[in-house]
């Protein structure tokens, strides 16, 4: 119990005992603070999900990545012919206890046959099962077969080398690399899913010569703009990346965000069909085809007849069929937008440096595969420096013993204990005990001349290498332009075309609602002071009797119209919130109505404050504001490409707004100050503009502390003498009214 202090309670000895039956701690029960256990047991199971299983290192492989992939390299199969995979599996449990089973899901993941990453490891024989089907499973490992893929020659070169560290298996009997030397940025190059505890890691897959390109341009220039060459994620599955700079360059700068991809489809005018052929790689064949059946079901999808999965040895493929005059475009853009035909990847580059697990962008993880890659080739050369020196240390010796062959014999053949060999030949040539060692051991046939003089020949080119190879260790530009060398060389060798198309927002069709089937009828909206909204047919609002509203509210805006236009609601926060008509049921005069602010998402305390109904995005939103000033927005500026239903910035937050009112062409409206004076003004002398959130032009002048009180619609012969307030030039300050001036009375907007 939390608070308390650790206590043993006893407990009555239970019944079938003998009395004198006694085991040490049984019985008894022990608190334990929740903090304590958590502490003790918890934490050591978290930070070993964390640190050897879920979240893969710098060099792009989590743990069981690595050990299976080693074994396959010690079983030789880089360059040997395909063996059963469960064989393969067996062997890596030397390193990795988990069990063959997972150790071969592990497999499959790397295999080409999964199809599972953009550049495979392994190379299979066998049904290895789909990573895009989920009915699609892999054969037994004994009946499938694997190798090495020859690419992965860059995940060992020169790992002999001392170009990394070795560990102690989980028993101690044989080593293993902490990490693989890989000579091109893998963690990028291919996707890594990784779920631990309290964190996950997901990395997307990027087209190898682009990571290779950036990586160089990044050592030449830290400061180079990675966009200009890393254009986007590149998945296996293929697909079409909606291509946005702004959130590619928040992933790249942060490593967190989400890109959207799309499928690839084509149409079969033949058979009236729709053929996909690449689909999101975060989804399957079987939960695209599950959420179109039940659209169809659900009648919200009338244009379908039947889909299908028709994936065969040539690939992938969702077939579905259409019905007599089908638009295959605009179905599939509702299938895009009401099912995972169109699926968000979400990226999380969560990776482990020094066995710290870091969020890091793509920036970052290049810096830090960079330094990492250069450590491994500093180690590799200091390796080749080492032996190229003891080789040079040993041709010395003989060097001195070209001079004098006989005496070596001689010695060799006087020295009555073998044991007293290697001494007797250091004193005799004054040469070390490696050296004498050496020495020792040349077979007689090679004590002539002709292989000692063959032997010194490499002395020179020896002394060369060692000198360069001192340059290269210590030279950062030398280490630099050797992995700038390798990294074209992979490129060249591996690179690949792009598999996933990059296609831009604006080339995308907005989704919307086909008019065809959104049943298009006669209604009237009412809209209020408060932000209410009723939608009433002409029939129920003819038997309907008086309106209801909250007490002390108002209708404000009755517009005659049809089900299938769309709405505008502008906010008195300067948002607009886009909908439509055929959004809201129909309902009668006897409800409420439908709050805005709640049925829209408005944010808290924020309200409704005038409705526009349009067909098209054509003709002006008029604002006029307290100080005078008018602005006149192109109905265009509120139109986008994308189904996007908040707008911020609607319009200016300079002055309090007065009046807003859509209107499709220009008219005449009459604005009245606090002082009392008119101005009758025509928008078309007022310019429109193509932003939303302009302040406009001054329109009618006020003084001191007054301002522009209301604004009215002109209705011609409503003033009988209107050419009083009328000007030929804008601002003015308008007119007093006179009574004769009037012939009916204005109506307040």
């Amino acid at each position: 119990m939390a608070g308390k202090k650790s206590k043993k309670e006893p407990v009555k000895q239970a019944k079938g005992l003998p009395s004198n039956a006694h085991i040490t701690g049984a019985g008894e029960v022990e608190h334990q603070l929740i903090t304590d256990t958590l502490r003790e047991n918890y934490m050591p199971y978290a930070m070993s999900v964390i640190m050897s299983r879920a979240i893969p290192e710098i060099d792009g492989f989590k743990p069981s990545h690595r050990k299976l992939l080693y074994t396959m390299y010690k079983m030789g199969l880089l360059k040997g012919g395909l063996i059963k995979s469960a064989n393969i599996a067996g062997q890596t449990m030397k390193l990795n206890p988990h069990g063959d089973a997972a150790i071969y899901d592990t497999m499959v993941r790397l295999s080409r046959g999964n199809e599972a990453l953009l550049h495979p490891y392994v190379e299979s024989k066998g049904n290895f099962g789909k990573a895009y089907s989920t009915d699609m499973e892999c054969a037994a490992s004994r009946y499938t077969e694997a190798k090495l893929a020859p690419i992965a020659e860059e995940l060992f070169r020169d790992i002999d080398k001392d170009t990394v560290d070795f560990v102690d298996n989980y028993d101690a009997t044989m080593q293993e690399p902490s990490l693989l030397p890989v000579s091109f940025p893998s963690i990028l190059v291919n996707n890594n899913l990784g779920i631990a505890v309290g964190m996950a890691s997901n990395i997307c897959s990027f087209n190898l010569s682009e990571i290779c390109e950036t990586t160089i341009a990044l050592m030449k220039d830290p400061d180079h703009d990675i966009l200009s060459t890393l254009k986007g994620p590149d998945f296996p599955g293929g697909g079409q990346l909606i291509y946005d700079r702004e959130l590619l360059k928040k992933i790249y700068e942060t490593g967190r965000g989400s890109v959207k991809v799309r499928a690839v489809y084509t149409y079969d005018k033949s058979n009236n069909c729709i053929d996909i052929t690449e689909i999101p790689y975060s989804t399957t064949i079987e939960a695209i085809i599950a959420k179109v059946t039940e659209l169809a079901k659900a009648g919200k999808v009338r244009e379908i007849n039947d889909i299908r999965n028709e994936t065969d040895l040539q690939g992938l493929k969702i077939t579905i069929d259409l019905k007599r005059g089908t638009d295959p475009d605009k179905l599939m853009n509702k299938l895009f937008a009401a099912t995972p035909l169109e699926d968000s990847f979400g990226c999380n580059f969560n990776v482990l440096i020094g066995g710290v697990p870091m969020v890091m962008g793509v920036n970052g993880l290049l810096d830090e595969w960079i330094a990492f890659r250069t450590e491994c080739v500093s180690r590799r050369v200091a390796f080749d420096l080492d032996k190229a020196k003891e080789r040079l240390h040993l041709l010395k010796a003989l060097e001195k013993i070209l001079l004098d062959i006989d005496k070596a014999i001689k010695i060799v053949r006087e020295t009555d204990e073998e044991a007293e060999v290697v001494p007797n030949l250091m004193i005799g040539f004054g040469i070390d005990q490696v050296q004498a060692e050496y020495v020792a051991e040349i077979k007689l046939r090679h004590l002539n001349r002709e292989y000692i003089v063959k032997r010194l020949a490499d002395v020179e080119d020896l002394i060369k290498t060692v000198a360069d190879l001192e340059a290269t260790l210590s030279s950062k530009a030398r280490i630099r332009r050797i992995i700038i060398d390798e990294l074209t060389a992979v490129s060249k060798k591996y690179g690949q075309p792009r598999r996933t198309q990059l296609i831009y927002a604006t080339d995308i069709d907005e989704v919307r609602e086909d008019e065809e089937t959104v049943e298009d009828y006669p209604c009237t909206l009412f809209f209020t002071n408060d932000g209410y909204f009723k939608k009433i047919t002409p029939q129920s609002l003819r038997m309907s009797g008086e309106q209801k509203l909250k007490e002390g509210d108002v209708i404000t805006q009755t517009v005659e119209t049809s089900n299938a236009k769309e709405l505008l609601f502008f906010s008195d926060r300067h948002t607009v919130y886009k909908s439509r008509v055929s959004d809201f049921k129909d309902t009668k005069a006897s409800v409420m109505g439908d709050y805005i602010p709640a049925k829209l998402g408005f944010d808290e305390g924020e309200g409704a404050r005038y409705m526009a109904v349009i067909s098209e995005y054509t003709g002006y939103m008029l604002f006029f504001f307290e100080n005078g000033k008018a602005a006149k927005v192109e109905m265009s500026a509120y139109a986008t490409k994308t189904n996007r239903r908040k707008l911020i910035g609607a319009y200016a937050d300079k002055s309090p707004v007065v009046a807003m009112v859509y209107i499709p062409q220009d008219t005449e409206f009459v604005l009245t100050a606090t002082s009392g004076r008119r101005l009758l003004v025509h928008t078309g002398a007022i310019a429109a503009k193509s932003t939303r959130n302009t302040i406009g032009v001054q329109v009618m002048t006020v003084k001191g502390k007054h301002r522009l009180q209301s604004v009215q619609p002109y209705t011609p012969g409503s003033l009988t003498k209107e050419n009083r307030y009328r000007t030929k030039t804008l601002p003015a300050a308008g007119a007093m009214p006179q009574a004769e001036d009037f012939g009916e009375q204005l109506s307040l907007l």
